[in-house]
């Protein structure tokens, strides 16, 4: 369904004050009076919870919390929570997000559902015999590695496969390394736990079995077993804008220091996502990376390219995320950012934070290749050289608008100009005389 139901509740949402912005959220996803509580910071985090999740706790570090609005994903309105504080991300989302839904559509979908656990022989003095008792007794492993996680069985989840993989050792010893990857369907849980303990009981069986010694057992990140996809199409497409964001992906593919800064933007969209909904983004970032490379050159996550009229995106990386345990069922605000997703699968989530990713390079590419990254940035980013001048709250608005001002008329606004507008503004004496102090 492309260019449908353009229209939202979320016009124009940006303009609204905060409490009418609060309101329509509440409204939108269902909130409840205490969840909005603990939304908006009427109900602090409790350091009694964080005394649960980390070590040494002497505080918390509050992080702004958004929503991006304007998106159709799969022909759901969803609102993107957005834990960041990065200036402009969450506005070029939104602003890009809207583009599509008049212009085009987003799509998403999911390859594959396992993580993958791994089970190292580091030094193996005869790998076939080793392999070959593994495969043999490949089904008592697996039906072994369920009875370590009953729940999750339970669940529908577990153990559907064992691979078993043989590498050089890159000390040139003339030994091989044995790796099992144990491939487990951890339902709606990111699986983290639940697969390392499982790997760390099969440990005295596989040494048992093989005569050989095992080494580190632990889950890898790199999970090419639980991919998310995401595609968008932009219809009628500027030719002059659809060529630029093609010859983008074209840099990003033969350079990799281009290709980095590209994969960078993917991830503006899909970090603040992981972090409001209590994940592990330092696991999905590192995964998305490990996946870049796989070709063995580092390679941009997404591509664009024309159609003829129109422009079509498509995405694909690991995405190992879950809606229950962890963070996201003791963090209260990571409860209500899954509220406001309105996701409760883990596939869901993947799949909200692929299509998140993809429309955020976007937005990147367009202004990249039309008005360039600066002007956007440099509009949103006076409120922060306002405040880092100084000002006070009832200052801040006023500071901005001037700053404004001078970015049309100078084309960059720094520091330095806040401080000298601030000053003005507070009867000092103007330095320049640019009507906009």
């Amino acid at each position: 369904m492309d260019g449908h139901d353009s229209k939202s509740i979320f016009d124009g949402f940006y303009r609204l004050p905060r409490s009418r912005r609060v309101e329509l959220v509440g409204e939108f996803c269902g909130l409840d009076e205490s969840e909005l509580d603990t939304l908006t910071g009427n109900r602090p985090f409790s350091l009694d919870v964080a005394e649960h999740l980390i070590e040494n706790v002497v505080g918390v570090f509050p992080m702004p919390l958004g929503v991006a609005t304007h998106f159709m994903i799969d022909g759901r309105e969803v609102l993107i929570p957005m834990a960041v504080e990065e200036t402009s991300i969450i506005a070029a989302c939104s602003a890009t997000a809207k583009w599509i839904r008049t212009s085009g559509c987003i799509s998403s979908y999911n390859k594959g559902n396992l993580i993958i656990g791994q089970v190292q022989l580091p030094s193996v003095q005869n790998p076939e015999r080793a392999r070959m008792i593994l495969h043999e007794n490949r089904g008592m492993l697996i039906e072994l590695a369920n009875a370590c996680v009953p729940g999750l069985v339970a669940r529908g989840g577990g153990v559907r496969d064992l691979a078993i993989r043989t590498l050089d050792r890159p000390d040139s010893s003339g030994k091989a390394m044995l790796v099992l990857h144990f491939l487990c369907d951890p339902c709606d849980a990111m699986g983290a736990n639940l697969i390392n303990q499982l790997c760390e009981a099969l440990k005295p069986r596989i040494e048992e079995l093989t005569s050989e010694k095992v080494g580190l057992c632990i889950l890898s990140n790199l999970v090419d077993t639980k991919l998310a996809v995401a595609e968008v199409v932009v219809r009628n497409i500027d030719p002059v804008v659809g060529q630029g964001i093609q010859e983008a992906t074209l840099f990003a593919k033969a350079d990799p220091y281009r290709a980095t800064t590209h994969n960078k933007g993917v991830l503006n969209g899909i970090d603040p996502i992981l972090i409001a909904t209590g994940n592990d983004w330092r696991a999905v970032e590192a995964g998305a990376h490990a996946y870049a490379s796989r070709s063995g050159k580092y390679q941009p996550l997404s591509e664009w390219t024309m159609n003829g009229n129109d422009l079509h995106g498509r995405i694909e990386l690991p995405m190992a995320v879950g809606t229950v345990g962890g963070v996201t069922k003791v963090h209260p605000t990571a409860r209500v950012a899954l509220k406001i997703l309105g996701v409760t699968h883990a596939e869901e989530l993947a799949r909200v934070c692929a299509a998140v990713g993809l429309v955020q390079n976007l937005g990147a590419l367009k202004a990249l290749a039309t008005v360039g990254i600066v002007k956007g940035h440099m509009q949103l980013h006076a409120a922060n050289l306002a405040i880092a001048a100084g000002a006070e709250i009832h200052e801040i608005a006023r500071v901005r608008e001037r700053l404004a001002e001078v970015l049309k008329v100078e084309k960059n606004i720094n520091l330095s100009r806040a401080k000298e507008i601030l000053e003005a503004l507070r009867g000092g004496p103007a330095k320049r005389g640019n009507p906009a102090v």
